[in-house]
């Protein structure tokens, strides 16, 4: 499958992480993109975080949980879930920015995961490991598990 026509995600317009957009394309290197560091800390208290580790965008279960996550993209925003793909041989993205290598191998590096691996990784609004699989993961699982959280139960209360 060409890397083009990868279910990814889109640029966002701000050059601040905010909730995610889900459709679209990986940005192709032709087109003049601001790279920039990616530091989770900075999600704390704000966003819950979704990180896909994989090899590259040729890898069969990155592939796959893309595609699961297509379509879903109201969903992401309404629990405040920022993507962050981390690709080992493929440049990496958070919200569909274009992140630094050093932000994508600080990421590796915190989680233990290897180059070669896959995973999906739940860190919630608290900066706490929630969830973590080896294989793709549908997103309404995922969905499920935050709105079980307290916190997100009570900004369901909160927005109504």
């Amino acid at each position: 499958m060409k890397k083009s026509l990868l279910i990814a995600l889109t640029l966002t317009a701000c050059t601040a992480v905010s909730p995610v957009s889900i459709a679209g394309t990986v940005p192709s290197s032709t087109h003049a993109i601001k790279m920039s560091s990616f530091n989770l800390s900075s999600q704390k208290w704000q966003n819950r975080v979704l990180l896909v580790f994989a090899p590259s965008v040729d890898n069969h279960s990155y592939q796959q949980q893309m595609q699961l996550f297509n379509q879903h993209q109201n969903g992401f925003t309404d629990r405040d879930l920022v993507l962050v793909q981390v690709l080992a041989t493929d440049k990496s993205y958070a919200n569909g920015q274009l992140i630094d290598e050093s932000s994508a191998v600080k990421l590796r590096n915190r989680f233990g995961v290897d180059k070669e691996n896959f995973r999906i990784i739940l860190v919630g609004k608290d900066g706490g490991v929630k969830r973590s699989d080896t294989t793709p993961v549908k997103a309404a699982a995922i969905f499920e598990q935050i709105d079980a959280m307290p916190m997100r139960q009570q900004e369901m209360r909160s927005s109504r």
